[in-house]
């Protein structure tokens, strides 16, 4: 079994840690986070209920939060519907974006078909707006990591917008990188309110200490922009 990391958990949710490769939502086709929660809650004697209230891709690895409550899902779900929760991420992009932090908003239609995302130029029956900010954190040679936040949640979004401006994730083989190493997106940080008691729930963990990511962990040049490596952090006010 998958070992799972549980960064905060309660009777009403859990937030864990998705490994790369891993589904988000139950699929017999593999393992996914559902089935491997259940199994860690079940292991415990604890129940076992656990419902996605958002995805990431499967190439994509971080933070996610769990539904533990039928009564839960819905308001967590409508609290992602309406972006009352923060959510940032990771990205290493092949090349180097011509400003040093930005906002880019575009139209993006889903082929659902052939599971890909393209940016269009005019609004129609399956397009969505897609909007996302930008901060340039570190660069090594043709590589730049930035920190993305962002205020829509559409499928493939950061890869499709960064590729749509010639700065594909490195790996991302779908969307015109080289195949490298795993897609270098990681969710970091999540932050929103409790459901129930109201209290801010903010937590953050960084990726793990493999390539591409130690190129800005540790080198001849110091660079400490990421988080350090194996922690977290939950706050509650």
């Amino acid at each position: 079994m998958t070992p799972m990391t549980i960064l905060y958990q309660d009777e009403y949710l859990v937030v864990a840690v998705k490994p790369v490769g891993v589904l988000s939502e139950d699929s017999p086709h593999g393992a996914c986070m559902p089935a491997l929660l259940r199994a860690y809650y079940q292991s415990r004697g604890e129940k076992d209920y656990i419902a996605t209230v958002h995805r990431l891709d499967r190439i994509v690895g971080g933070v996610m939060v769990f539904s533990r409550r039928r009564d839960v899902t819905g308001k967590l779900t409508a609290a992602m519907a309406a972006h009352a929760i923060t959510k940032e991420y990771l990205a290493v992009l092949r090349g180097h974006p011509e400003q040093d932090a930005g906002t880019l908003t575009d139209l993006l239609f889903r082929d659902a078909q052939h599971n890909k995302s393209y940016v269009v130029r005019r609004m129609r029956k399956g397009v969505r707006e897609a909007t996302l900010d930008y901060t340039v954190l570190a660069k090594a040679d043709a590589l730049t990591l930035v920190k993305v936040r962002l205020h829509t949640g559409r499928t493939h979004q950061i890869r499709v917008q960064f590729s749509h401006r010639g700065l594909p994730l490195l790996g991302d083989i779908r969307y015109g990188s080289k195949a490298d190493c795993s897609a270098a997106l990681w969710s970091y940080h999540l932050a929103f309110a409790h459901p129930v008691t109201g209290q801010t729930v903010d937590v953050t963990c960084p990726p793990p200490a493999a390539y591409p990511w130690d190129l800005f962990r540790q080198g001849e040049e110091p660079r400490d922009v990421l988080p350090p490596c194996g922690t977290a952090a939950v706050t509650g006010r």
